[in-house]
């Protein structure tokens, strides 16, 4: 579980390592991310895990790894750390600038440390967050089956802070088969993003849905890895019922009494008592995790295919 501070329990197990990752600066937010807890919801334990999880397979896929290993969460950037043995790894997600010891190296490429070797991350100038990924994955003590930090609930690793060094798992057998992925950046701009309407769009009025359809959102500078709060016009329901609290998922697109909506990221409740309009198919969640508060996301309603791709 979580602790506060330097000296809680999470960062003096960490010290104890003599090799690893050292934390030199954390940047706004880094976190330790998997792909989460998935199935226990019934004991009230949300997924968590990485908000943009196509990046983190990828920086995993690149070093070699299991796609499911730990690597740390970066949010604008920020992050620089110093290679406790010489190591492999990559950064993937929000194309950060990126150098080690002073020399520019490319984003979604294999990047190989020095000991001693001091790697930091920029800001980047589209997307949200960064990944950086080790080869051997980020080997803290796992909670619930996971090495994911849930900020809302309190579960996993404490964050790290300067002077943390992270272990570093064995090396896998697998070696990286490619230097580097051409893969496109995340976009900047209006953002589109497709929704399937419900499961209570017949709670709200008439304009209600077509409105979320053909308005802009701009996503507000307290969104997080909890949801996405957006700013824009007004859904409004077409009664005053009470809705008993149920299951949500990470995309649902839930709206409170204020009308304006927030899209639930990761971190999300596990259940809400608010109704929700529409939700993104899975495959968007990803593309929703990249954008920045003060963008503007337009809806559209998903295509046959997007959604029945909704499971994670």
């Amino acid at each position: 579980m979580t602790g506060s501070g330097d000296d809680s329990a999470g960062n003096r197990q960490y010290r104890k390592r003599s090799t690893g990752l050292e934390i030199v600066e954390t940047g706004p937010l880094a976190t330790l991310q998997d792909l989460g807890r998935p199935g226990l919801a019934d004991i009230g334990v949300g997924v968590s895990g990485a908000a943009d999880r196509g990046a983190l397979r990828l920086a995993n896929r690149l070093v070699g790894n299991d796609e499911a290993a730990a690597a740390v969460e970066v949010t604008l950037g920020g992050l620089a750390v110093r290679a406790g043995h010489a190591m492999t790894v990559a950064v993937t997600g929000a194309p950060c600038p990126i150098t080690v010891d002073g020399r520019s190296e490319a984003v979604n490429s294999v990047l190989r440390l020095a000991a001693g070797t001091e790697l930091r991350l920029g800001i980047p100038d589209r997307g949200l967050r960064s990944y950086l990924a080790v080869r051997g994955g980020i080997a803290v003590e796992s909670v619930l089956g996971s090495r994911s930090t849930d900020v809302l609930a309190g579960v996993g690793p404490d964050k790290p802070t300067a002077g943390t060094v992270l272990p570093v798992g064995p090396a896998p057998t697998g070696s990286p088969v490619v230097e580097i992925a051409p893969v496109p950046a995340p976009g900047a701009g209006d953002i589109e993003l497709p929704v399937v309407p419900g499961p209570r769009d017949d709670w709200f009025d008439d304009r209600a849905l077509g409105t979320l359809l053909h308005e802009p959102y701009e996503v507000g500078i307290d969104s997080n890895r909890i949801g996405m709060r957006l700013i824009g016009p007004t859904l409004h329901r077409a009664g005053n019922a009470e809705l008993p609290s149920e299951g949500m998922v990470a995309g649902a697109l839930q709206v409170p009494p204020s009308g304006q909506p927030t899209l639930f990221l990761a971190d999300h409740p596990v259940t809400g008592g608010y109704p929700v309009i529409a939700v993104l198919p899975a495959v968007s969640v990803d593309v929703a995790a990249q954008v920045r508060p003060g963008q503007r996301v337009r809806f559209r309603r998903a295509g046959q295919r997007l959604s029945r791709g909704r499971t994670r």
